[in-house]
């Protein structure tokens, strides 16, 4: 793999970081329906507990930047902050998969989500601070989180794709069906920590707002509403938060709906599918920007999200039809949400880019999927779906996931209609242009 400007040593050292990063999330994150389901059986409004434990990381995701602002950026380390936040996140975590009371869990993963969440960004702020050329080394470093959320799919699947088995947890917990368990959130905090102390070993991401004045508008992106001022951007903006809606229903449901439906304990193998397709898009944007422009990759990306949920509406029995919802992945992701970046940073002066990307960070995976976790439980127990059978999943898949597929459908042309920027759109395919090899 070609990593200029970067000795081979930091590059495995970050490669490595970002490995253990996505392994936890993936680890236990994708399961946690399933587990819910499982562990608070029979309680009222099951859907929006599932919601609400959900929603607990989109709350933390509006907090974190202000955590980082305060402390990473300004007294100490990335990797000691980084190194911190796991060991107490792994603690938290293990506390948590002991819970057996709703709003216990709910608490604690909040608290759990609060350490985590900041680690997104510090990881981030630790590579760029040890590569000479971002652009160019960081997506061969990044891929390494995209890997180790895959790897934690098949850990916990226990297989790769049904193909190879990988009986690890089945080995050291003796239990066949570990998804459904507390055993993937435990495996997480023991990595949490593992990942807490090897943080301390990173290469230094010294403070890079040390000694500055606290700007709170430019750490939460707020110095950026001004580009609202622009039809265009505000357009963007506003369906990157509402097309977020209808997003939080794949994240929070699409394991335990497949999972009764087809593919059982080894769901988890499966969902990487959709890692893996993001993987090959992301290598395609370039290719496709130039081609179709940004505003139509945008539009594209929110059809995707509207076929997805009418293909698992439709056809909840068909094992290929919810393989191919779930490949959408990539095109769902990569589409919309690494075009939208090129496209903010493009409209943004370069002063306030970095803000601006802090707002739609803001708008999409804090306020727009904070919304939709909550509107997922609450239209889940308003049709009475019964998740945690294939009969209930039979029963409410059309109506479960047919909202967010009108939902998605209805922002895609409200967005075709009103969205307008074509020398923006010229400069991205140009800039993309000159990318490709």
């Amino acid at each position: 793999m070609n990593t200029p400007s970067i000795s081979p040593s930091i590059y495995i050292r970050l490669s490595i970081m970002m490995f253990l990063q996505f392994f936890i999330w993936g680890g236990f994150f994708v399961t946690m329906g399933s587990y819910l389901l499982n562990l608070f059986q029979g309680e009222e409004n099951i859907n929006l507990i599932i919601g609400q434990s959900y929603a607990t990381h989109n709350w933390a995701a509006i907090i974190a930047p202000l955590f980082v602002g305060l402390v990473a950026d300004r007294f100490m380390n990335a990797e000691r902050v980084n190194g911190i936040c796991h060991l107490v996140g792994g603690g938290l975590l293990w506390y948590a998969s002991t819970i057996t009371e709703p709003g216990a869990f709910i608490w604690a993963m909040f608290f759990y989500f609060l350490f985590y969440m900041p680690t997104l960004a510090l990881v981030n702020a630790i590579s760029f601070s040890n590569i000479a050329v971002p652009e160019k080394t960081f997506p061969a470093i990044r891929v390494w989180g995209t890997v180790g959320w895959i790897v934690a799919g098949f850990v916990v699947a226990q297989t790769v794709l049904g193909l190879i088995d990988l009986p690890l947890l089945h080995l050291l917990s003796g239990q066949e069906n570990v998804a459904s368990t507390a055993i993937p959130m435990k495996m997480c905090a023991i990595v949490s920590l593992v990942y807490g102390i090897y943080s301390f070993t990173l290469p230094p991401a010294p403070p890079e707002a040390k000694g500055q004045p606290l700007d709170f508008k430019k750490i939460m992106g707020f110095d950026a509403i001004s580009l609202l001022r622009k039809p265009s951007f505000a357009v963007f903006a506003a369906s990157s938060f509402l097309v977020c809606i209808p997003l939080a229903f794949y994240y929070a449901r699409t394991n335990d709906f497949i999972a009764a439906m087809r593919f059982g304990d080894q769901s988890a193998a499966f969902m990487t599918i959709g890692q893996i397709s993001e993987v090959v898009f992301m290598l395609l944007v370039p290719f496709f920007l130039l081609r179709f422009g940004v505003k139509w990759m945008l539009l594209i990306g929110m059809l995707a999200w509207t076929l997805r949920y009418v293909l698992f509406a439709t056809f909840p029995e068909s094992a290929a039809m919810l393989l191919f919802g779930v490949a959408l992945h990539g095109i769902c992701y990569d589409f919309f949400f690494v075009t939208g970046q090129l496209y903010t940073d493009r409209v943004a002066p370069r002063k306030i880019r970095a803000s601006a990307q802090a707002l739609i960070g803001l708008l999409t995976y804090g306020a727009g999927m904070l919304v939709g976790n909550y509107v997922l439980g609450w239209w889940g127990d308003s049709i009475s779906l019964d998740g945690s059978t294939r009969e209930g999943w039979s029963e409410g898949a059309m109506a479960f996931w047919m909202m967010p597929a009108i939902f998605a459908l209805v922002v895609a042309v409200l967005f075709a209609i009103a969205f307008r920027d074509s020398k923006v759109d010229e400069k991205v395919a140009e800039d993309a242009a000159a990318d490709e090899p």
